[in-house]
């Protein structure tokens, strides 16, 4: 029997990116997956911030060389990858100099959001697309982690439900605090459509005429997940068929433990 394939896509994780308990989450739930024999991939940003010689990342040719449209216009997609300190896995991370070369991650040196985070989102979520396509790998678990992968949803539920790479996959998003969608302007739902994906399909997007990158996620995953790794702090996943359960967790090894759990529940759908 082969192993399930799980794929985790992040904005941020330990060692290489470390702004929020994302990063702590994501680094201990990989390996717990892996332990738990299931097969892992791990795909997320090359922010400037990460030091390419200290951690060893290297070009992938094979998988570089791709074009990625955003607002019509075409941006280079690199591929670039690094072994897991302390794991027997690899982390790829999808690169462009125009979005992801500065030294800071969200905001600038002065605490203002950057105003491109939008196309920096929408690039990054179809290139993880593209980079899954190539790689030729059929998850079974999607699992999306942070604001930047809120588009992948209703890319793999919409724009690519054709695909037989991702026809049996199982969606699951998982919300962090953040006020980057703030900064998002009407034009973010034309920019983000992608294949024969309209307008229409993205409109779970917007809430009072704002964007709301929450509803368009819940609206296309198979889970929801809302956490924090603060002690007595409450956890809640909702699925899209309306099922709800709550956990309660004190710390990350214990987060860690439920989303396993979850992962094994999903995949005997």
């Amino acid at each position: 029997m082969s192993k399930k394939k799980v794929l985790f896509v992040t904005q941020e994780m330990k060692p290489f990116t470390a702004l929020s308990e994302i990063s702590e989450i994501v680094r201990d739930l990989a390996q717990s997956t892996q332990e738990a024999g299931m097969e892992v991939r791990i795909l997320m940003p090359r922010f400037g911030t990460i030091n390419e010689r200290r951690h060893r990342l290297h070009e992938v040719v094979r998988l570089s060389g791709m074009n990625i449209i955003v607002d019509d216009d075409d941006y280079p997609l690199i591929i670039k990858v690094a072994s897991l300190p302390g794991a027997r896995m690899q982390v790829y991370f999808l690169d462009n100099e125009e979005f992801f070369k500065r030294k800071f991650i969200f905001e600038d040196a002065k605490g203002q959001v950057f105003e491109d985070n939008q196309e920096r989102m929408i690039f990054f979520c179809k290139g993880v697309v593209e980079t899954v396509k190539k790689f030729g790998w059929p998850p079974d678990i999607v699992h999306c982690h942070g604001w930047m992968t809120s588009l992948l949803p209703v890319y793999l539920k919409r724009a690519y439900e054709t695909e037989p790479l991702f026809k049996n996959s199982k969606i699951i998003y998982s919300t962090y605090d953040s006020g980057v969608q703030n900064s998002f302007d009407n034009e973010f739902i034309e920019k983000a459509q992608i294949n024969n994906l309209e307008e229409e399909d993205l409109m779970s997007f917007q809430k009072n005429g704002k964007v709301n990158l929450l509803d368009g996620a819940m609206e296309f995953s198979d889970s929801i997940i809302t956490s924090t790794n603060s002690e007595n702090s409450n956890g809640t996943a909702k699925g899209k068929n309306g099922k709800m359960s709550e956990f309660e967790f004190a710390d990350t090894s214990e987060l860690v433990e439920k989303y396993i759990s979850l992962y094994n529940e999903l995949l005997e759908d």
